[in-house]
Formats: C-alpha cells, sequence, structure tokens
C-alpha cells in the first residue's frame, strides 16, 4: 500500500467512511484519540524506538545498597579517572543524607555501557519521602528493586515497589549483599515473589530477572552460587530487559516536568523526559501548568545527564532525561511543549499527606538572638518555596499571621525541613505533631501504618504488650536468623508517635523498626499518651551545679550547668505524671561555717540530651520545640508559671 492511500485508509478509519458500522467506529476513534496525549495525528505514524537508550529507578528499602550500588557503576563505565579521588556514597551529595545515611532527594545521573546510555535516578528509600519515588517514577520505563539477601522485602520494599508496579514498569530484582555469611538468596526471591503477587503484579512483570550482586565490591552474577568479578552481568540484564523510549521524535516537542532544581546563574531548572519530539537551545515554548493555566518561554539552557555532571548541549532527542533553564515559574507536574502543540500530560497521583503540625514565629524570651530570619515573612516565604519542589507537603496560613500549619508524610519528613531550615538561618518554633483524620462515609477515619519490628525473643512480649496499648493488631510473626524475631502490625499513625525510643528502651537498643502508610481506617478510640511530666525550670537564669543536683533526684535532665534558661523552659522529664516548676538557678548559700563533708565535689547524673525527632515525640499539646540555628529548646505555651496553672485549673474544671 502506497503512503498516500494509507493516509486515505487511515483518515476513512476515523471518518467512517467504511460503509457499515462507520458511526461506531467514528465514535470510537475520536475516544481513542481524546485518551491519548499525542494527538490523532500521531497515531497514523509508527511509533519509533530508541535503542540506545535505557531510563531507569534504583528502588529499595533504607541502607539496602542502592546508593552504593551508582558508585560501583560509576567506577565501572569509566566515569571516574584511575587516580580520581571519590568519596564512598557520592551521590548523596547533601549534608543531612550524607550525616544519617539515607537518600532523602531524587537525583539523576546518567552512565555509558557500550554505545548505550543508562539515565539512572537515585530514589529515596523511606515511605515518609515517598513524594518524591512517586513523581520520579514518570521518567523511566523500568526499575531495579534492590533487597538485602538476608533482610529480604521491607515495608519501604513494598511502597516502592506497588508505585512502580502500578505505573507498569519492568521490574529487575537484584538480591544485594549476596556475600554475607547470612545471606539466604533462595528464600528471599520466594519473599519478593509472594510480594509482588501480592501487590497484584501482572504475568510479565512476575517473569522477572534476579542479579545477585555486591554492590560494595562491585560484581553481578546471574548464578546465586558463584561470585562474579563485575557489574557486566547487571548492565546485559539492563540492556535485554528493560525497553528502550518509543514516541514520534518527528513531531512537536512535549516534556513533563518531574524534578526542580536550582542554579545560582541560571535560576530554576526543570527536569524530566522528552516524551515526544526533540528539544532545542533556545527553543519557543509554552509552559502548561497542572493547575490549566500557561505561559511561552524560551529555553536558554538545554543539559544532558553524564555521571555528576550536566553537560550543555544544543540539542535534545526523543527518550532522554533533561533539564532545562529559562521557563521562568514553572513547578513539578508541568508540561513544557512546543509552541504549536501545547497538550498537558497527565501527572502521578501523589499520596496525600498523614500529619501536621504548627511552624510558628518563635517568640520566647531568647527570640532574635541566635535566628538570621525571624520575621512571620521569612517563615511564610521560606514554607511556600518549599512545596515548590516537595509535592507531597502542603502548607496553609492558618488564622493567625505568624502560624502555618504544614502537613506531611511522616515525622522524618517534617523533621528533614525544620532541620535544613535551621541550617539555613531560621528560627521558628513548632508544635507537637497531629495526625490528619478524614471522614468518610460519616465516620472518621485515621491514618494506619504497617510496622515491621524485628526484636531479639526476650524482648517479644513487652513489644506487643506496648503496642497492643497503642491499640496496634499484630497480623504476623515469625522467628528470623540471629535469635531474632520479627513482627507485623497495624498501628494508628498517632500510636507511633513517641514510640521509637521507648521501643528502643525496652528492648535495650537491639530492637529495629520500619513502617510505611497502610491505608486510612475507622478511628480506634483513645490511646494513652505520654505518663510522665515535665520539669519546667521557675526562673530565667543560668542553671549551676548546685541548683542541677537538687533537681536531678526529680526526674531526667535535659541541659547542663551553664545552660541559659527562661521561666517556662523545660529542663527534664519528671519521675511522676504532673509538670513540676523547680529551680535549676538556685546557688548555695555562701556563709562562714564549714562542717565536714560540706564542699565535697556534687556528682550530676549525665544529661539526656534529645535530638530533634527525639524532642518532637516528648512534647506534650501544650508544649513547643524551639528551634534556632544554635539550640533546640523545649518550652511551654504558657511561660508564666502562675498563668499556666490557672489555665490547667480551668481545663480540669471543664472536663469535669
Amino acid at each position: 500500500m502506497t503512503e498516500n492511500n494509507m493516509e486515505r485508509s487511515m483518515e476513512n478509519t476515523f471518518t467512517g467512511a467504511t460503509g457499515n458500522g462507520g458511526e461506531s467506529m467514528r465514535e470510537s476513534g475520536a475516544q481513542a484519540a481524546q485518551a491519548a496525549p499525542v494527538g490523532i495525528a500521531d497515531r497514523r505514524k509508527t511509533p519509533q524506538t530508541v535503542s540506545h537508550i535505557r531510563n531507569i529507578a534504583i528502588i529499595a528499602h533504607v541502607d539496602h545498597g542502592k546508593t552504593t550500588l551508582v558508585d560501583s557503576m560509576f567506577r565501572q563505565s569509566g566515569i571516574f579517572r584511575s587516580n580520581e579521588q571519590v568519596r564512598e556514597r557520592v551521590m548523596d551529595s547533601n549534608d543531612l543524607e550524607r550525616e544519617r545515611g539515607i537518600t532523602i532527594l531524587a537525583k539523576n545521573t546518567a552512565v555509558r555501557y557500550g554505545d548505550v546510555k543508562i539515565n539512572i535516578v537515585d530514589t529515596p528509600g523511606h515511605a515518609d519521602f515517598g513524594g518524591e519515588v512517586e513523581r520520579v517514577l514518570k521518567m523511566v520505563n523500568g526499575v531495579l528493586l534492590l533487597v538485602d539477601s538476608f533482610e529480604g522485602p521491607m515495608p519501604q520494599t513494598r511502597f516502592v515497589l506497588k508505585k512502580a508496579l502500578e505505573l507498569e514498569l519492568v521490574p529487575i530484582v537484584v538480591i544485594n549483599k549476596a556475600d554475607r555469611p547470612d545471606a539466604r538468596p533462595p528464600e528471599v526471591v520466594d519473599e519478593v515473589l509472594d510480594l509482588f503477587i501480592e501487590l497484584g503484579a501482572d504475568e510479565d512483570q512476575l517473569e522477572f530477572p534476579v542479579v545477585y550482586a555486591s554492590a560494595r565490591d562491585g560484581w553481578a552474577t546471574l548464578d546465586a552460587l558463584e561470585n562474579g568479578e563485575t557489574l557486566a552481568p547487571l548492565f546485559e540484564t539492563i540492556l535485554e530487559t528493560v525497553p528502550s523510549p518509543t514516541g514520534y521524535p518527528d513531531e512537536p516537542f512535549q516534556v513533563l516536568i518531574s524534578n526542580i532544581d536550582y542554579d545560582e546563574y541560571v535560576g530554576r531548572i526543570a527536569v524530566g523526559r522528552i516524551e515526544r519530539g526533540s528539544a532545542r537551545y533556545a527553543q519557543q515554548v509554552v509552559v502548561c501548568g497542572r493547575d490549566g493555566g500557561s505561559h511561552n518561554e524560551k529555553i536558554t539552557r538545554l543539559y544532558s545527564f553524564d555521571g555528576l555532571k550536566r553537560v550543555e548541549v544544543q540539542e535534545a532527542e526523543l527518550g532522554d532525561i533533561v533539564a532545562i533553564a529559562g521557563l521562568g515559574d514553572i513547578n513539578i507536574g508541568d508540561t513544557v511543549c512546543d509552541v504549536a502543540a501545547p497538550e498537558p500530560l497527565p501527572f502521578v497521583n501523589i499520596d496525600e499527606p498523614t500529619i501536621a503540625m504548627t511552624f510558628s514565629v518563635n517568640n520566647s524570651p531568647f527570640a532574635g538572638r541566635e535566628g538570621t530570619y525571624v520575621t512571620s515573612r521569612h517563615l511564610r516565604d521560606r514554607l511556600f518555596r518549599e512545596i515548590e519542589t516537595n509535592v507531597s507537603m502542603r502548607v496553609e496560613e492558618t488564622d493567625s499571621p505568624e502560624a502555618f500549619k504544614v502537613s506531611g508524610r511522616g515525622e522524618l519528613h517534617l523533621s528533614i525541613l525544620i532541620e535544613t531550615m535551621r541550617r539555613q538561618g531560621y528560627e521558628f518554633q513548632i508544635s507537637k505533631p497531629k495526625v490528619i483524620m478524614k471522614e468518610l462515609g460519616g465516620q472518621q477515619h485515621e491514618p494506619v501504618e504497617h510496622l515491621t519490628v524485628d526484636v531479639p525473643e526476650e524482648f517479644v512480649g513487652v513489644t506487643i504488650e506496648k503496642l497492643g496499648a497503642r491499640k496496634g493488631e499484630m497480623i504476623n510473626m515469625h522467628p528470623n536468623a540471629g535469635g531474632y524475631t520479627r513482627l507485623e502490625f497495624l498501628v494508628p499513625a498517632r500510636g507511633l508517635i513517641g514510640f521509637r525510643s521507648e521501643f528502643l528502651t525496652d528492648s535495650k537498643g537491639n530492637g529495629i523498626m520500619n513502617h510505611v502508610f497502610h491505608g486510612f481506617e475507622p478511628f480506634k478510640g483513645e490511646i494513652a499518651t505520654r505518663t510522665r511530666g515535665s520539669l519546667v525550670a521557675w526562673e530565667t537564669g543560668e542553671t549551676v551545679t548546685y541548683g542541677l543536683y537538687n533537681a536531678q533526684d526529680r526526674g531526667a535532665l535535659f541541659i547542663s550547668p551553664g545552660t541559659r534558661v527562661y521561666e517556662g523552659m523545660i529542663v527534664g522529664e519528671n519521675a511522676r505524671e504532673d509538670d513540676m516548676a523547680i529551680n535549676v538557678c538556685k546557688r548555695k548559700h555562701v556563709t562562714n561555717m564549714r562542717a565536714s563533708g560540706s564542699d565535697e565535689a556534687m556528682r550530676l547524673v549525665p544529661p539526656r540530651l534529645l535530638t530533634l525527632e527525639q524532642a518532637l515525640e516528648f512534647i506534650a499539646d501544650d508544649e513547643l520545640v524551639e528551634v534556632t540555628p544554635q539550640n533546640i529548646r523545649l518550652r511551654k505555651r504558657i511561660l508564666d508559671t502562675e498563668l499556666r496553672a490557672k489555665a490547667r485549673s480551668r481545663l480540669l474544671a471543664t472536663e469535669a
């Protein structure tokens, strides 16, 4: 059939010029054209395959070796010189990532294997940063699912895999740390297969290839009984399994923005995969926003990824992941198109936040002494700038112009934002985290977490007891190697607030816990909150050894001698249920009378220094965490001791 005859045949199909049944074919053709983002004109042509590009994401549970594997792929693909000094986990470029040993932000990179360019997205493993995972998966065609050869699939493994399967991405399972003495690859592969089936994988996805690897030592093999020498088997599996990008290179340009970067010279940089056509330097484009608006812009810089660098190029082809500057006020989820065909693409649905807290201007007696940005305007601008790139976070204004409600996916999600802001010079105060409730069918529903706990056998009883008191429902229990037992629970999210520190104490530091969002379920009832009160400073001043020595019998202290405190500041945890005001600035009276032994050195118990996460877990509803670049302090909402006592009396009278 000639090209002209083929064109007429295709036109007949869409115009109903086929005789009987033409009307129904016209309707079905119109519906297909409406559903396809590339338009009718593109359907008349055969999509082309870009065989020299592969786009993959690496997904895994925390600490299963994603970033270490990327390091080894860099070394064996020639990204680094043979004599170049390279630090470990080079993709964890953020200071907080390196300190905590976790990936927080999704990042793009690329390696070359032979003539093929492999674009790689390194994703976070913690479910609190699931928004990072969900959006970047739109840029890839396949995923490497890393699973520890001993631990097997963990809660975050379930979370990220579910998202990949929903997007119909091609999976490759990598059993990492295969050289561990306690490795159990056959059992782990079976557990992964069970997980795929449980998550509703189709038949093609269940036929996943399995690669055994040691990311640290840089080898991979297809045989579980043999160690490899290089990562060549992994690279070959990627080329054979992950499909090449397909599309219409001759049609108008179109790219969906999945990430936003920033450069101090060129401003905001949008990152995404070219879905149609090709991008060119200085090209005129239209930005189609998720809200339905649009504006014309010009590409002032066009970058492709090569190793750890963004390389400026004049043109980028279909299927490649690119970074574009000059697009003005662009956000994640927007579509950049040729001005001749402004057709926005659908963006992935991001799971809603499950926890919220209030950020407000610091109004303590020490306000403004340590921070650079202390006003409500500074706080508001910084929070609303955050949600431009953090798509799973929400910021709402409250009745007070000095307070903002910030919602996220979990305590870690919000605490990373808080820690980042304090390092940038911001000073503010935050309230106790609260879960976000939903009303479904006229009934209150609350977020429920799927909790996995690994504890030595002697601590199983106390763990089950503590989680039972927090409305936890045990759904699975089985022994693990090394004398550990794995427990799985469905627990209300509010029941996990403050549980981690208590759990580590109960298990003497030997317990491991991980949790991931499970869904919304009917309200489980009241949960007993903190059972101990706070030790509160009686007056403003500087703590001294004498005052702390007398106070430490009342409970555990959070401060040491020489610390500046103010009235209403929390200085420790009371051994009893109620709060207690104590004078930690009290000095020993000077007299001319001396007695045997009265001047012996006073020995203080070392203070319990709280991290930011521990402070958020500790505070009660009437308390706040004061955050500055230099200090994290705990305080009462009402600082004055007498006013606080009156407010408590009124509350008790109301409840009675």
